[in-house]
């Protein structure tokens, strides 16, 4: 089933998209502006995201800079009541994928939904292979043994990254800025508790491990 964060300042037509996107077979998540957003991916995958432009605290375009910047390439639905080419060339300069203009005909949100998950997925369908245990990017899933997890997109992000060059040390500048965007307000700690939710998540992999780097940084090492 597809996750799609719908993030709308207005509480009534965020209810509204979550209603209609739950009745065709989606699983909705909300955040009523762009740092709820970014809290909620750091929890939970996303395979989409539909988002307004005008919402305190965080718009629709720092908010898809952001996912850009960390290197997270999740299709992104933009969807404002401000028509005109300046609006709409600013949302593509951020890194959107599609745009609508309020008000919304949510079957028409559907269709462009749908052709967004298709594109998305027939893009990113690649894979890792460390021994046992198969890295897929299409779903930030990750099964060995018979078993998957399913990551938040940065945890995925961060174990693609060490496992795609085994034994090579990354800096922990390295990791932050190709992770979390070099104007991002994250610190190191942040990245510390993400490997330390890896670490604990694959403790009984057999096949590789995450060490420390004193003084530098991280690395993937084969079992």
């Amino acid at each position: 089933m597809f996750h799609i964060l719908v993030v709308e300042d207005d509480a009534d037509l965020r209810e509204l998209f979550v209603t209609v996107l739950r009745t065709n077979g989606y699983e909705p998540l909300s955040a009523a502006n762009g740092r709820e957003a970014l809290a909620v991916m750091d929890r939970e995958f996303v395979d989409l995201i539909i988002s307004d432009i005008m919402m305190p605290r965080m718009d629709g375009y720092e908010l898809t800079r952001q996912i850009r910047q960390a290197g997270l390439d999740v299709p992104i639905l933009m969807i404002t009541a401000k028509d005109g080419i300046f609006y709409k060339r600013e949302g593509f300069q951020a890194g959107t994928d599609d745009y609508m203009i309020k008000p919304v005909d949510v079957n028409e949100m559907i269709w462009r939904v749908k052709a967004l998950l298709r594109r998305s997925r027939a893009a990113h369908e690649r894979t890792l292979t460390i021994g046992s245990t198969v890295c897929s990017c299409d779903s930030c899933s990750v099964t060995c043994g018979g078993q998957t997890q399913t990551l938040p997109p940065r945890e995925f992000a961060l174990l693609f990254k060490l496992l795609s060059t085994p034994n090579r040390t990354f800096t922990r500048m390295q990791l932050m800025d190709e992770l979390w965007g070099p104007e991002s307000n994250a610190d190191t700690h942040t990245l510390e508790v993400h490997i330390a939710r890896l670490r604990e998540r694959f403790r009984e992999n057999p096949d590789f491990e995450l060490t420390t780097v004193r003084g530098l940084g991280y690395k993937a090492v084969l079992r």
